[in-house]
């Protein structure tokens, strides 16, 4: 299922304190561009509270009161955009919770947000972003608190950021960073980190097109970056950027350069790098956009390995 046929329905991660607004704030112009209607998640997370076996039955009422009014404000506000919504308040790990919403719903895209540190700083990347990404059975956009603060702010009309990587996730993420770019009339900006063995042989990958890479574009975005003409209504133009050195570096450096609205990187479910995380991971806590990472088509973790999962977990 194609990145527009599967948005029909983007599950919101929400909290109490309005600290997820800029979260809610791309989910709602994203479901206005492509019709999808919105499901507020809340989690009642039980780690949070000194009750071994959960939250007393008193304070659980409580909450998911509280909760409901909330949810139930957003989704009367949604609707006089013209956005139908869903409200889900449960308990359990958030990321469990929200990966279960987003089965149930057949949710095409997760929103959640992250904190943001001062001045548009790095996107703080919390155990419930990381293992969103990594089981989550859709792509998941990851927003922090401060995203349009600060010298890194996205410019008006920014572009999409699209950062290529040879992995299983690069077809779907180049799909889904092409179709944004399509709906919110802005360029698509493809970025390739060249390989040792490219620089050494003075290949320009940009003069190449993008099929070796497993990146399919329409066949209109192909003819953008070989230098064709004649554009056809709602398409986006498609550039190509080359840069040397390591993926997370270019990437800061073209959102310094350019100022994208967005960051589109495929994901796999597993990091086949050294350390703890991939280099989805690098690129989600190093962003000073929002990010969304996007997973091969088809590819699944089952649910019930996030409780055995431990964070940063290769």
């Amino acid at each position: 299922m194609s990145f527009d046929e599967g948005l029909k329905t983007i599950v919101v991660a929400t909290d109490l304190e309005g600290q997820a607004e800029a979260a809610l704030e791309y989910a709602r112009k994203l479901a206005a561009n492509y019709g999808a209607r919105i499901v507020l998640a809340h989690g009642l997370d039980p780690m949070e509270y000194a009750a071994v076996d959960g939250l007393p039955g008193s304070v659980a009422s409580r909450l998911t009161a509280t909760a409901r009014e909330v949810l139930n404000r957003l989704a009367d506000e949604l609707l006089r955009e013209g956005i139908h919504s869903h409200s889900e308040v449960r308990q359990g790990a958030v990321a469990q919770m929200l990966v279960e919403v987003a089965r149930q719903y057949e949710a095409g895209l997760i929103v959640i947000g992250t904190e943001g540190m001062e001045g548009a700083g790095p996107v703080v990347v919390g155990a419930i972003a990381e293992q969103l990404v990594r089981l989550a059975p859709c792509p998941v956009l990851a927003v922090a608190a401060d995203w349009n603060a600060g010298p890194h702010r996205p410019s008006p009309g920014g572009p999409v950021l699209l950062a290529v990587e040879r992995n299983e996730a690069a077809t779907a993420a180049a799909a889904a960073a092409y179709s944004l770019a399509v709906k919110f009339n802005r360029p698509l900006l493809v970025l390739h980190v060249r390989t040792a063995a490219e620089i050494r042989a003075g290949k320009d990958p940009c003069a190449q097109g993008l099929e070796q890479y497993g990146v399919n574009l329409p066949p209109r975005a192909h003819q953008a970056l070989s230098g064709g003409s004649g554009w056809l209504l709602n398409e986006a133009p498609v550039h190509c950027l080359a840069k040397d050195g390591d993926l997370e570096s270019a990437v800061q450096e073209a959102i310094t350069e350019r100022h994208p609205c967005i960051l589109v990187a495929g994901v796999k479910r597993m990091s086949g790098t050294p350390g703890p995380h991939g280099t989805a991971f690098a690129l989600l806590s190093a962003s000073r956009v929002p990010v969304l990472c996007v997973p091969a088509e088809g590819s699944r973790v089952d649910v019930e390995h996030l409780v055995a999962l431990p964070v940063g977990a290769p």
